[in-house]
Formats: structure tokens, sequence, C-alpha cells
């Protein structure tokens, strides 16, 4: 199969799941031979997703972005966001520079792994690092309550 048509059968699969799981998808992009998108839940979480024909995985993620004058804010909480994301099995990028400090969570499952319940769990987790690092950081958030992490 060529990498275009590995591009479209993810991008249909996924926003199939996707919408049974009540996410609206917003802002699709097509790249480079890879697709992006934003997603919405119906709590107003939201969230990006990006597909790659190469990878094998479907991979999520949130940035939280902040002044570079939060740095020692930020520094001050760093072990404790790492041991959120390591409890939620999140990885994190983070990009300082003189614009903004960006620190990226995200979250991965494999493709041949993607089922319904699959990505429910995965996104109930990544839903719950979001949250979990929105508290510690102490930002508001206009989120209706809505679906906690740990209902299945």
């Amino acid at each position: 199969m060529s990498q275009e048509a590995v591009l479209e059968e993810r991008k249909r699969r996924v926003e199939i799941l996707l919408k049974e799981l009540h996410y609206d998808i917003v802002d699709g992009e097509e790249l480079e031979q890879a697709y992006s998108a934003t997603i919405q839940a119906e709590d107003g979480f939201m969230a990006a997703y990006f597909i790659d024909p190469q990878s094998k995985f479907l991979e999520f993620s949130f940035v939280f972005s902040f002044p570079p004058d939060f740095h020692d804010f930020i520094r001050d909480r760093m072990d404790e966001m790492l041991q959120i994301c390591y409890e939620f099995g999140s990885y994190v990028n983070i990009i300082n520079n003189r614009e903004e400090i960006a620190f990226s969570v995200f979250s991965k499952i494999y493709y041949a792994g993607l089922n319904y319940y699959a990505l429910k769990e995965t996104l109930r987790d990544f839903k719950g690092v979001v949250k979990n690092l929105t508290e510690l950081l102490d930002i508001r958030m206009e989120i209706q309550k809505g679906e906690e992490y740990g209902d299945s």
C-alpha cells in the first residue's frame, strides 16, 4: 500500500473512532505526507493529534506555553511535572527561547492496537495528565466538568 493510501486509511479510521468517542475534529491540515488536526471534547478539552504514515503510532499532544519570565516558576515545579507525566505514561518536550517556554506533553497509541476501548483509555489518561498539570500549574481553564480520568 502506498504512503498516501496508508495516510488516508489511518485518517479515516481515527476520525471514525474519535467521533464515536464524541470528539469533534477541527483544524485538520495536510502536511508533507502527514496529517495534523485538533480534537475537542464535549467538556471543552482540546488537544492535537498527528498521523504520519511512516510511524507505527498515533500521537496526541498538548502544549503549555509561558512567557520567558516564568522560568523560575516552571523550574520549581519541573520534578512534579515530570512525575505526573511519568504516572500517566506521557512524555514531554521542553523548548525555552526568548519568546516563550513551551512544555509539550505527548501520548502515543499503536495503530495495531487502535480500537474504541484502547483509544478511550489513552485519551482518558491523556486528559488526566493535562488536568493534573493544569492543577499543579494553577492554570484556570474554562472547561466544564466532564468525564474524569478513571472512568471506563
